[in-house]
């Protein structure tokens, strides 16, 4: 299988799963024109799991170090199986929440806010679980993002909106928390089903990336039957919708959500190939930069802050070189 071999490519997955998480949001935001977003929500599961197996299949498998897909999944023990399943679980009830959240208030505030909780809770679990790395250095880069979190949340709040949409917006940043503390918890449960220091030849019992991402996969899948379900039949904005909805939408916007669910599994399975090399805290902070990746979505594609006064377009870049920096303390930290 394939497994990271020096540091500088670790840090290479970890930019591409910034890109990913930062940028699945797209699809969703495509298919809202035609398509809510808790129909959207079961193909992008769907989209998971089929990269789950794809990835498994291929970069899992080939080459000449350590156990295939196949081999590496069946030797998985009951503790372990349950801790990547049970990360499964806690990011699809997170993801919704912050899938919700991107229907109310955009992708700018919805990932910033969110996706930037999330980093800053979940680098504090993921480093003491496994200290690796410089602490202070990772400390001063998540507070560079906390602060770049904020300035956001500033400029999003100046935007002119009408009653209705301030509400829903204020909904969606309640939403958006809530996501974000959740997300913070599930990268941990992953990260302990696999043995980091050794994915030539783990422990007896514990996974690979590969077999743990797909189990994780399986923990959404699983979850999204009772999560889902629930949030069609009570949404958080607008009238339930139900499965004969569902099938009746057309072949391009199916692939629409497919496509999301493959961005993001893609990005995250990079994640944790990189983390044996980079460590879990480092390799999850670098991640989850996914919000900077959104809000330059939500600014120049999306025209989320437009409506705004012409100051906001200073505190928008003061965010961006906040994050950059941060970004860059984070991987120092590594060094």
């Amino acid at each position: 299988m394939f497994i990271v071999e020096n540091y500088p490519v670790a840090i290479l997955l970890c930019t591409i799963t910034m890109l990913c998480w930062g940028s699945w949001g797209n699809t969703q935001k495509l298919a809202a024109k035609s398509w809510r977003y808790e129909l959207f929500y079961w193909d992008y599961v769907a989209g998971i799991v089929l990269v789950a197996l794809i990835l498994g299949f291929t970069l899992g498998s080939f080459g000449g170090q350590g156990r295939s897909f196949i081999e590496d999944l069946a030797q998985v023990d009951s503790t372990n199986f349950r801790s990547a399943f049970t990360g499964g679980v806690i990011f699809n009830a997170a993801n919704i929440l912050l899938s919700a959240a991107v229907a109310l208030a955009g992708m700018s505030v919805a990932f910033t806010v969110g996706v930037g909780l999330a980093l800053v809770i979940g680098v504090f679990v993921n480093y003491f679980a496994t200290p690796k790395g410089d602490p202070s250095a990772l400390f001063i880069g998540v507070a560079l993002v906390v602060a770049a979190i904020i300035i956001n949340g500033i400029a999003s709040g100046r935007v002119s909106k009408s009653s209705d949409q301030d509400r829903s917006a204020k909904k969606g940043l309640m939403l958006a928390i809530m996501a974000g503390v959740l997300m913070s918890f599930f990268y941990r449960f992953v990260a302990a089903a696999m043995d980091l220091d050794n994915f030539v030849s783990p422990t007896p019992g514990m996974a690979t990336p590969y077999s743990a991402f797909f189990i994780f996969a399986l923990g959404i899948l699983a979850s999204n039957f009772i999560f889902n379900t629930l949030v069609m039949k009570k949404p958080f904005a607008g009238a339930p919708v139900n499965y004969k909805q569902y099938l009746t939408g057309g072949f391009n916007t199916h692939m629409v959500g497919i496509l999301g669910g493959v961005i993001w599994g893609t990005g995250t399975l990079f994640s944790y190939i990189a983390a044996g090399k980079a460590g879990a805290a480092i390799s999850y902070a670098l991640g989850q930069g996914a919000p900077m990746i959104a809000a330059l979505w939500g600014i120049f594609i999306w025209k989320e802050f437009k409506g705004g006064p012409g100051s906001n377009n200073a505190l928008l870049t003061i965010m961006i070189v906040l994050f950059l920096s941060g970004l860059g303390v984070i991987v120092y930290a590594g060094l």
